[in-house]
């Protein structure tokens, strides 16, 4: 008979919980809060009656670098914005971890690379990441105005850092985003994402 250790298996206890909790596509998404860039608590229920983007980021992930170095993810910030979207970005790196960064790092990066967010919130303990079970950067999710999570999944279909890419992809936030105003279903809710591992503490 094999013999477990007990951290080991607190640990997979811990990891099935977590999966067992995380949001799934047609539940309604947990009502979150989070403390932001600038200091301020963002909270999902404030945001009711609107379509909210979350996407997970990491700056120092060749994947993200892709998507803001081609300038592709402020442009789908810009344009979903302008159309009342709420989008929020969401760093989840531990202290110490790749990704990390202060408020005011964020901030500055946010200025230099002209990103769009309606918000950067700020998760180094993870909470917000494991109530999503967010698992890489990027990655994406659409929550409809009556709080129900309708998609979860990739930026897009191609799962490369080559920023040539971009232009030949289906872009599935922005093809779910059209399908859900229009009032049509989403041809695909879920996706596998793709990207650097969410750089969590545990």
């Amino acid at each position: 008979m094999k013999r477990y250790s007990i951290g080991l298996i607190l640990g997979l206890l811990m990891l099935s919980s977590a999966a067992a909790f995380a949001v799934k596509v047609g539940d309604l998404a947990p009502d979150f809060s989070a403390t932001d860039s600038t200091g301020k608590v963002q909270k999902l229920s404030d945001y009711k009656g609107k379509f909210v983007v979350l996407e997970w980021t990491n700056q120092s992930c060749p994947y993200t670098r892709k998507h803001y170095e081609s300038g592709n993810m402020q442009k789908l910030q810009k344009e979903w914005t302008q159309k009342g979207v709420v989008w929020f970005t969401v760093v989840s790196s531990a202290p110490g971890a790749q990704g990390y960064v202060t408020a005011a790092e964020e901030n500055d990066y946010v200025k230099k690379v002209n990103a769009a967010p309606t918000a950067v919130l700020l998760d180094p303990k993870g909470d917000l990441g494991h109530m999503f079970a967010a698992k890489t950067t990027p990655h994406m999710f659409i929550i409809d105005p009556s709080g129900k999570l309708i998609y979860n999944g990739a930026i897009d279909d191609h799962p490369t850092t080559d920023v040539s890419d971009i232009g030949s992809s289906k872009n599935y936030v922005s093809t779910a985003l059209e399908q859900a105003m229009s009032g049509k279903p989403i041809t695909e809710a879920a996706t596998r994402p793709y990207g650097c591992s969410v750089k969590y503490g545990d």
